[in-house]
């Protein structure tokens, strides 16, 4: 019998994730997540060790239904929403220790609460960090956005976000919820000049001015 070809969401929902390097606006629909949150400087110890989680969990689930003879599918990149609580579009001006992050990985939909479980148990077991118990399963549904490419260091995105704020007021928009990247290349192994990251922006229509 011929192996039914692997899952790949990014292929599948190709449009989503249309990365140019001018801003553009797409419109979202619901996608399934795994996901961890929590506060902290990127790069500072909960936010690695959450990471590690998030990864643990993710491969976990997906080893486990293959072996189980479940459709197999590629494990998304990272991604993650940034915001400070009780701001809004300056809100990454703050104090990097009082940002917010949720760190998320889509998964497919058939991926539900008994796989959680199942993987949880099997990483405690194994020793792995006690986070891998706070890992949700999370349905967001981002609606229009206004998404451009970031190419070069995490702490130049200002400037990007700077051009995609100006598209989004051009067309009668405004920045409406959390800041989400998704992170196309790996940093450990790519030169901050050189990394990749889809910088995804929801709006909403600006109220009439005057």
């Amino acid at each position: 019998m011929k192996t039914p070809p692997k899952l790949d969401l990014y292929k599948t929902h190709k449009a989503e994730y249309a990365a140019p390097r001018k801003p553009v606006v797409v419109d979202l629909g619901a996608a399934s997540y795994l996901a961890l949150s929590g506060q902290g400087a990127p790069g500072g110890e909960a936010f690695t060790d959450s990471i590690g989680a998030l990864y643990a969990m993710a491969f976990t689930i997906k080893m486990r239904r293959k072996f189980a003879g479940q459709p197999d599918y590629t494990v998304c990149k990272l991604e993650a929403q940034w915001w400070s609580p009780g701001r809004g579009a300056e809100s990454m001006t703050v104090p990097k220790a009082q940002w917010c992050w949720n760190l998320l990985i889509r998964t497919p939909e058939s991926v539900g609460p008994a796989d959680l479980a199942a993987a949880v148990a099997v990483l405690r077991e194994r020793g792995k960090s006690p986070r891998v118990s706070d890992v949700k399963l999370e349905s967001l549904t981002e609606g229009p956005c206004v998404q451009m490419l970031h190419v070069g260091p995490y702490d130049q995105e200002p400037a990007t976000i700077a051009r995609m704020l100006a598209h989004a007021q051009q067309h009668g928009l405004r920045f409406h919820g959390r800041h989400h990247e998704i992170y196309l290349s790996d940093p450990r192994r790519v030169p901050p000049e050189r990394l990749k990251t889809i910088l995804r922006e929801p709006v909403e229509a600006a109220p009439p001015s005057g």
